[in-house]
């Protein structure tokens, strides 16, 4: 068994508040770039080059690459031969509260939904935490902005949707959401699960590399359905038109019940801001 203290955790929570929000990742870089070569509108590639240069100064400067540093969710995978000496949420929530602070990032987090007072230091975070093989601690912060949040839902199909259904929900749910999600976007699919497992693997999905697609043929194949229609809305780049709506489809698959078809649809901004460590 390995022991580990939990006051462990903070600076490196701490570091990764800021890491994410200053340095974009490379994948994300690369697509970009590539997404320049590929967009048609004039207004859609000076947007896409605009984006590229705010996030050279971003990483140059060390300050934010989005003025909404968004809700702090964390990804924990904590291995079976792993046991924590006092407070996860507690050590997690002190480096939230150090990252914010000493990385001068905007704390957007109210204590209520309708009280709405602002906690003052980006906490509570979003913590989610599963067990898996081993004696490691993988860690994964990836901030959310709220105008792509706001965007997202879960639909409770039809099993007789199949599919087609699916493509077409989420489809649907980019088209309604336009300009809101500060695209070019990348979209997160939660297929099966019950209702809030749909959600949460729709999140999980958003954090695999861009540019790659799932390793389960069929799966893939659905993946790259969904990008080819959704880059055919037309919406481009922060809405001003163009052939890059979407950077990137991923969907996660889970067993689900035989009365249901749960499609949880997760969209993130363009700048998909996650980084990880492992303890």
């Amino acid at each position: 068994m390995r022991v580990i203290k939990a006051e462990e955790l903070t600076p490196i929570i701490k570091k990764l508040c800021m890491d994410s929000n200053y340095f974009l990742d490379d994948d994300l870089i690369n697509v970009l770039k590539k997404a320049v070569d590929e967009e048609d509108s004039p207004a859609g590639k000076e947007v896409l080059e605009k984006i590229l240069e705010n996030a050279e100064i971003a990483a140059r400067d060390e300050v934010a690459a989005c003025q909404d540093t968004g809700f702090t969710v964390v990804f924990m995978d904590i291995g079976e031969d792993v046991f924590f000496e006092g407070s996860i949420n507690e050590a997690i929530n002190e480096g939230v509260r150090q990252g914010y602070t000493d990385g001068y990032l905007r704390k957007s987090i109210l204590d209520d939904a309708l009280r709405r007072k602002n906690t003052g230091d980006n906490t509570p975070a979003i913590i989610h935490i599963r067990e898996v093989p081993g004696d490691k601690v993988h860690i994964t912060i990836a901030p959310k902005g709220g105008g792509a949040e706001n965007m997202s839902t879960v639909k409770m199909l039809s099993p007789a949707a199949g599919e087609d259904g699916v493509v077409q929900a989420v489809v649907d749910q980019v088209s309604q959401a336009g300009a809101n999600p500060c695209p070019p976007v990348i979209v997160g699919v939660g297929l099966g699960g019950t209702f809030e497992m749909a959600a949460l693997n729709a999140k999980r999905a958003l954090l695999r590399p861009l540019g790659t697609f799932s390793d389960d043929e069929e799966t893939a194949r659905i993946e790259k359905r969904m990008l080819t229609e959704i880059n055919k809305l037309g919406i481009g780049p922060q809405g001003f038109g163009g052939r890059v709506t979407c950077l990137g489809v991923f969907i996660e698959r889970y067993p689900c019940h035989i009365a249901s078809l749960s499609c949880g649809i997760n969209i993130n901004c363009h700048s998909s801001r996650h980084k990880e460590a492992v303890l």
